[in-house]
């Protein structure tokens, strides 16, 4: 299906889902992933809702973008740092989603796949020959304390591993992240690997969202160097108009879109968030068709929309 043009949109077409999830991928670029026959499941998702085939991260390496894709910055990180690697820096008390989820009422959770328990601070996991879980990869511990010294600054509480993905979704937060292993999310393993872990583990939800107003967004933090950090990001729930869309969008746009979809800007925009517009274009509805029906003399007005069908 040929990608759709993007237009001006407005942010109050936005819907406001009553559950979004949001799973980050890595080190993959668009066309390694969307159209591959690797990748199966997310293949499906594509055709099944919107698929941006102009999406970018912001820049190299892993943990500049997760930073980026929950702050609005890479908080001066450049490098894959850690926790230990940010010495004093740790905790941060700077602005983040978490924090203005958490201050609006509504609730966030961060599950990162084999995590060893809720709250953990170390770099890895506690058998770091298996390369799984990278502290790299969870942005929420870097806002972590429970006993904050800024209202910015998040309970271990959010900070779970992904056995605590809740097999009840109602029970979900408001925002999610997901974030898989490094053996799932296809930074140290294969793409089919981490398309089935994707299915395995989310499929069922994809399922309930349908009938219970709820979002998935699957996203990349970068690509692998060689088509100019353009990824894949699929948008799949029952509020989306299936499609192809050609939006110039990045990890900023994403963080501006969820912090719009829950009126969090009256708190200020976080970082490059507040240059960005909110990626409205998948939510705005199908425009009318307006027929002139002629009966006894008197033209009737009648409005109809076309329905949307599932992308080619």
């Amino acid at each position: 299906m040929a990608a759709i043009a993007a237009g001006p949109v407005r942010a109050d077409f936005l819907p406001m889902p009553d559950h979004v999830v949001v799973v980050i991928e890595e080190n993959h670029s668009y066309s390694e992933i969307i159209g591959s026959p690797s990748a199966p499941y997310i293949n499906q998702l594509a055709r099944s809702g919107a698929s941006f085939t102009n999406s970018h991260g912001i820049e190299h390496p892993s943990q500049p973008n997760y930073l980026d894709i929950f702050s609005g910055s890479n908080q001066g990180v450049t490098a894959d740092l850690g926790v230990s690697g940010l010495g004093a820096r740790w905790p941060f008390t700077t602005p983040n989603l978490g924090a203005q989820l958490l201050a609006a009422g509504k609730t966030f959770i961060g599950y990162s796949e084999s995590m060893p328990s809720v709250g953990y601070t170390g770099d890895g996991d506690l058998s770091p020959s298996q390369d799984n879980y990278r502290a790299k990869h969870n942005p929420w511990v870097m806002w972590q304390n429970d006993h904050p010294t800024s209202p910015n600054q998040l309970p271990s509480s959010v900070n779970r591993p992904f056995s605590d993905f809740p097999s009840d979704y109602s029970k979900l937060p408001t925002v999610s992240f997901v974030v898989p292993n490094e053996q799932n999310d296809m930074h140290s393993n294969t793409v089919p690997r981490a398309d089935t872990w994707l299915h395995d583990n989310l499929d069922g939800y994809v399922q309930w969202a349908k009938s219970n107003n709820s979002l998935l967004i699957v996203t990349f933090d970068e690509d692998d160097g060689s088509q100019g950090n353009r990824i894949p990001t699929l948008f799949i729930g029952p509020m989306v108009n299936p499609g192809q869309y050609a939006d110039s969008i990045d990890h900023y746009s994403l963080l501006r879109t969820l912090e719009d979809m829950y009126g969090l800007g009256n708190q200020g925009y976080l970082g490059g968030a507040a240059n960005r517009d909110a990626i409205a274009s998948p939510f705005v509805p199908e425009p009318a068709t307006v027929l002139l029906l002629p009966i006894a003399g008197v033209a009737l007005l009648v409005a109809t929309r076309r329905a949307s069908s599932p992308a080619t």
